[in-house]
């Protein structure tokens, strides 16, 4: 049989796909039994019931072929080895339920094929089976609308998380800008009360300047 599933390796969507062919592998391997140890009408009813089931089984094979070309190259190597597995399982299921079918030919040939109730069981069993593979079909159309739908609210959620940060990027080069404008404006003051710091000593310097003048001219008028 196959190997078991990787749970690091593959899709999501691959991975169900990879359980329900499981799970129709052992439905065929119970339905090959119960061929081997029926006869008459029951075999020719379970060979009916195993060649359908080995179809849907195909089909679903097909369907893990197109899939595992989505998934990346690193892991493909491990999806290749269980898909090249399970491909030659259903061959060999494929092989022994001819060989148990050419067998029931041999046995009872034709004599029953043409009777009137075989063709409407037969048509019984084929509609339960369309009805059957018609609510698988519509199981997986559902985990893949699922799954679809959980792939949009993941983009939807990067998408605002997104939003959210070149907000927050636009917030910040706003203050930045702003205090750009803060610093240039505290430059500005800071130069202008230098200047005036300036102004301020040279006209202590000159006050000082003039009364050291004064000064001395009234002591220079005393003594003459």
């Amino acid at each position: 049989m196959a190997n078991p599933l990787d749970t690091d390796v593959g899709s999501e969507l691959f991975g169900s796909y990879e359980n329900e062919l499981k799970l129709l592998q052992a439905d065929l391997n119970q339905k090959l039994d119960q061929i081997s140890e029926a006869s008459g009408e029951q075999r020719k009813s379970a060979i009916r019931l195993a060649e359908q089931v080995l179809d849907e089984a195909t089909e679903l094979l097909d369907q893990m072929r197109m899939e595992k070309q989505n998934i990346p190259s690193a892991a493909r190597s491990k999806v290749n080895m269980r898909f090249r597995n399970y491909s030659t399982d259903l061959d060999e299921v494929k092989r022994k339920l001819k060989s148990l079918s050419d067998d029931r030919k041999a046995l009872f040939g034709d004599r029953y094929t043409d009777e009137p109730q075989d063709e409407h069981l037969e048509q019984r069993q084929q509609l339960l089976s369309g009805t059957d593979r018609l609510e698988r079909s519509s199981a997986r159309l559902q985990q893949s609308q699922r799954i679809a739908l959980e792939t949009e609210d993941t983009a939807r959620n990067t998408l605002s998380d997104l939003v959210i940060q070149r907000n927050t990027i636009e917030n910040s080069r706003n203050n930045l800008q702003q205090s750009e404008g803060y610093v240039d404006t505290s430059i500005k003051t800071l130069r202008g009360m230098a200047r005036r710091m300036a102004t301020n000593r040279l006209i202590t310097i000159a006050i000082i300047t003039v009364l050291v003048i004064l000064i001395f001219a009234v002591i220079f008028s005393k003594f003459h």
